[in-house]
This record gives structure tokens, C-alpha cells and sequence, in this order.
């Protein structure tokens, strides 16, 4: 008997390329054939006072999908769709339910670890996993910092003073 294919949404915007997404990918293709979609809420990360945040979001989720899917493909071992929804995720996510003639068996929702998440702090995992009601995966990108620079430092840290250095600054004052 052959075995169906799991349809699994995965909502993500700043965590889409995070090492730790990519590794639930990975585990989760590994448990049986998966179909994965990449859902990217066309959210305007520090465009509040420009003139089109929509417009801005939509690129930076385009900018987004162009970066995460090739590493989710070769984590899922095939083809992973990708879509730019609603700027806010929940509504992005019922547009996207809206949309398909089959329901998804599951979703993966990354965040941002504590509270430096807006999607933890508004509970969108819970919030998701209530409105869909199939099971949902939480994932916290913890390694979202970028890889240390190789090669010397920068001439300004090589002070042997260190950080003391600025006591020097400002030169001396006359009679001293």
C-alpha cells in the first residue's frame, strides 16, 4: 500500500533560512513523502513610516523566499513551493487555507526565540494551531546569528589598551 503524501505549511519570515528550520524540514521529509510550502506574511520589518509598507513587505518576503527555498528544497529532498501572503501571519495563513483544494496535514511555524518575537509574543503558534486544528511544530531559530568574521581585527581593536583606549581620547589639556 503506498503511503500519501503529507501537505505541510511552513510559516516563517527573518527564521525561513534559519539552520534550525531547515533541520525540522529535514527530519520531517525523513518520516515519510511530504509536500512543503514556504508561506513568507509580506510583513514590513521597520517600514512603519514609509509611504508603502505593503509594498516594502512584499519585497522583503520575496527577498526572503529567493534566500530559504533553495536550502529547504535540498533539506525536503525536492521541490518546495513558495508564497508570499498577508502581511499579518495569521491572516496570511487563512488566505493561504482559502486558497487550496486540499487541507494541510500540518504546520511548521518559526519564530524568533523569547521575547524578540513578535509571533511569540502575539502566541501565533497557539493561534495557528486553534484556527487550523492539525498539529503544529513550533521552531525557535536559536542560531540566527551571522558566522564570525575570519582573518585579523579591524585596526581600531588592536589597541593594547583594548577598550581603555577611549580614556585617551580628547587629548591633553593645557597645564597638564
Amino acid at each position: 500500500m503506498e503511503q500519501s503524501e503529507t501537505r505541510v505549511l511552513v510559516v516563517a519570515f527573518r527564521t525561513a533560512a534559519a539552520p534550525t528550520l531547515i533541520e525540522a524540514v529535514r527530519s520531517r521529509a525523513a518520516e515519510g513523502p511530504c509536500r512543503f510550502i514556504l508561506l513568507v506574511p509580506a510583513t514590513a520589518q521597520g517600514f512603519d513610516r514609509v509611504a508603502n509598507p505593503e509594498e516594502h513587505g512584499r519585497s522583503d518576503a520575496e527577498a526572503v523566499l529567493e534566500l530559504a527555498l533553495p536550502a529547504l528544497e535540498e533539506a525536503a529532498g525536492g521541490a518546495v513551493e513558495g508564497r508570499v501572503g498577508d502581511g499579518e501571519p495569521l491572516a496570511a495563513v487563512q488566505d493561504e487555507l482559502d486558497s487550496v483544494e486540499h487541507p494541510y496535514d500540518e504546520v511548521i511555524v518559526s519564530t524568533l526565540p523569547g521575547q524578540s518575537s513578535r509571533w511569540i509574543r502575539s502566541d501565533l503558534p497557539h493561534r495557528i494551531a486553534r484556527f487550523t486544528g492539525v498539529p503544529v511544530t513550533h521552531v525557535i531559530a536559536t542560531d540566527m546569528r551571522p558566522e564570525p568574521a575570519h582573518g585579523p581585527p579591524p585596526a581600531h581593536e588592536t589597541s593594547p589598551l583594548g577598550p581603555l583606549a577611549v580614556l585617551s581620547w580628547g587629548g591633553r589639556r593645557a597645564g597638564e
